[in-house]
């Protein structure tokens, strides 16, 4: 048995009032910050901004350097970065529209260029209580709860699903995009270990889109596939619901939870 395990050290019991409470008073920590306000407020204006249209999310696996990144531009999508894709910014001109990040870990290592981007955020609130992340016009914080629900409204609180692309997936919809594809979402991790497990890294990152990505011993939490599948199936039965589609335009990869595309007849779509 591994004492690191998440698993391993979870709560015996299941206690709905413990939950229940900590939900409410990390919510209410969050209400009482002034950027709550300021943040509720852009993600407000922010829903059906774009009803109806089309958005690529940029997922950090290694397939992520086939992509091609002129037709991309050109064609004028939406574009949604993850965590680290400004470790991509000095082989191509492209700039997503948006980044998205959640882990804290990724929040710290990264913080100086979300300092200075001028690049719209979208990152969790935590990286404004603890003043990681200073308050700027396109940083918005979004507060992140352990409800396992998928938010198609995301301007009061939304669950992280165990991967940035979930958040991703809800900030969408929020925004009223009917249908979304994903690229270099590989679904699989050079890096094996307990799910969620916090590990040290190694010199060389084999798992992303670069060799610097998670290296030279920093702190990252080991993916958990599963639970990622579990809320990709639920962000594909809520698009489907409401007549929306994810698609997976990745080359290659394990991902096979969505309908695959190829990312050039998506966009001619």
């Amino acid at each position: 048995m591994d004492p690191d395990d998440p698993l391993v050290r979870t709560r015996k019991t299941v206690n709905p009032y413990y939950h229940a409470l900590g939900m409410v008073l990390k919510r209410l920590y969050w209400d009482l910050h002034f950027q709550s306000y300021v943040s509720r407020k852009k993600l407000i204006q922010a829903r059906d901004s774009h009803a109806g249209k089309q958005a690529v999310i940029l997922c950090n696996g290694p397939s992520l350097n086939k992509v091609d990144f002129s037709m991309l531009a050109d064609s004028g999508v939406y574009c949604f970065g993850l965590n680290k894709i400004n470790l991509l910014f000095d082989r191509v001109d492209f700039r997503p529209d948006c980044i998205v990040s959640v882990n804290k870990f990724v929040i710290e290592q990264n913080a100086d260029y979300f300092n200075t981007t001028a690049i719209d955020l979208f990152i969790d609130s935590a990286a404004a209580t603890s003043r990681i992340v200073k308050a700027r016009n396109n940083v918005t914080f979004i507060h992140s709860t352990t409800y396992q629900k998928f938010a198609r409204d995301v301007s009061v609180s939304l669950n992280q699903g165990h991967t940035v692309t979930c958040v991703a997936f809800q900030l969408a919809f929020h925004m009223g995009f009917s249908r979304v594809a994903l690229v270099g979402a590989d679904h699989t991790f050079a890096v094996k270990g307990a799910a969620n497990k916090e590990v040290i890294s190694g010199e060389r990152d084999e798992s992303h889109f670069d060799p610097g990505y998670f290296a030279g011993g920093v702190k990252w939490h080991l993916p958990d596939l599963f639970e990622s599948e579990v809320w990709y199936g639920r962000a594909r039965q809520m698009y489907a619901a409401h007549d929306r589609e994810i698609l997976n335009c990745t080359e290659g990869g394990e991902l096979e939870v969505f309908k695959r595309q190829t990312l050039e007849a998506f966009l001619e779509s």
